[in-house]
């Protein structure tokens, strides 16, 4: 259990059909434990079997079983419910957190007063820095996001790294607009005076809406990078890849709506068509022999 006098953190696990990637994730948390309180696996469209594995494997977590996928931002606010310690480390099934990260986040949020949220260094799994703190999206973000054309060929390009400013921290803390949900660590008064997660994001973008609204009532976000996990991603939205997109696109264009304010909010219908373009671009990509893709997104 976690260690006296220190803060401890219930961890929200929110998990659709991804057991391998939660039983890794799980396996890499136990060395965390000392400074973890409760541990909580949101179970959507629970397969009772493979779920009983895992409790069975990993006696100390908590496994809400639930019957339907009502979405990530849902999921996170039911474990939140449940638990009762001063912070809430969010975590995707498919992250292996690296020895120390827990503490070492917890300890850095803890000696920062005005910061709600930090998130931790994310790296891919194959050991390449994830753009995971970033800029709050503006219309730069559909061609240098974290998940661009331009971001991926050319990462090194200057728009990219304005928008993903963890790609030019080093190894210093700084403060960003928003950190991923993949692995972020909120404090619990935060959490609960903007009243949580915005339950109508189903899928992607519910991270980015719930840094924009601590920022919006005075909090600061921060970028930690002595904590390190590694973000295998995607795994809970592979079944379903053309669904994953729509809903990633769907998600963006309900974040600019809720948030433009001014001559920005009067651009909402040249957003959602260049949404639009964009990710039925993308759905026609994916849809191509793999080989022609491969030589597509080479630009050849």
């Amino acid at each position: 259990m976690q260690e006296p006098s220190k803060p401890a953190a219930d961890v929200i696990i929110v998990n659709y059909r991804s057991y391998p990637e939660l039983t890794r994730c799980l396996a890499s948390l136990e060395p965390e434990r000392g400074r973890l309180d409760r541990i909580f696996v949101v179970d959507h469209e629970c397969d009772l079997g493979k779920a009983a594995g895992v409790v069975q494997r990993f006696p100390w977590v908590q496994l809400v079983e639930r019957s339907t996928n009502e979405g990530f931002a849902t999921g996170v606010n039911v474990g939140a419910r449940l638990g009762t310690a001063r912070s809430l480390l969010i975590l995707n099934p498919d992250c292996v957190v690296v020895a120390g990260a827990c503490a070492r986040l917890m300890d850095f949020l803890w000696s920062r007063p005005d910061t709600a949220a930090a998130g931790p260094r994310i790296l891919n799994s194959d050991g390449t820095l994830q753009g995971s703190a970033r800029r709050f999206p503006n219309l730069t973000t559909a061609i240098a996001g974290r998940s661009s054309w331009l971001t991926r060929v050319f990462p090194g390009n200057q728009l990219s790294r304005w928008n993903l400013p963890a790609l030019d921290a080093g190894t210093d803390p700084i403060n960003v607009d928003w950190v991923s949900g993949a692995c972020m660590l909120v404090r619990r008064d935060a959490f609960e005076q903007i009243g949580g997660m915005d339950e109508r994001f189903f899928l992607y973008w519910e991270d980015a809406d719930l840094c924009r609204r601590l920022d919006q009532a005075g909090w600061r976000i921060a970028y930690y990078p002595d904590a390190t996990v590694v973000h295998v991603g995607g795994r809970s939205s592979i079944h379903a890849e053309a669904a994953s997109l729509l809903a990633f696109h769907r998600s963006a264009y309900a974040l600019f709506r809720k948030h433009a304010r001014g001559v920005s909010a009067l651009l909402h219908p040249l957003v959602y068509v260049a949404l639009q373009v964009r990710v039925r671009a993308m759905l026609a990509m994916r849809a191509l022999p793999t080989k022609k893709r491969a030589r597509s997104e080479d630009g050849a």
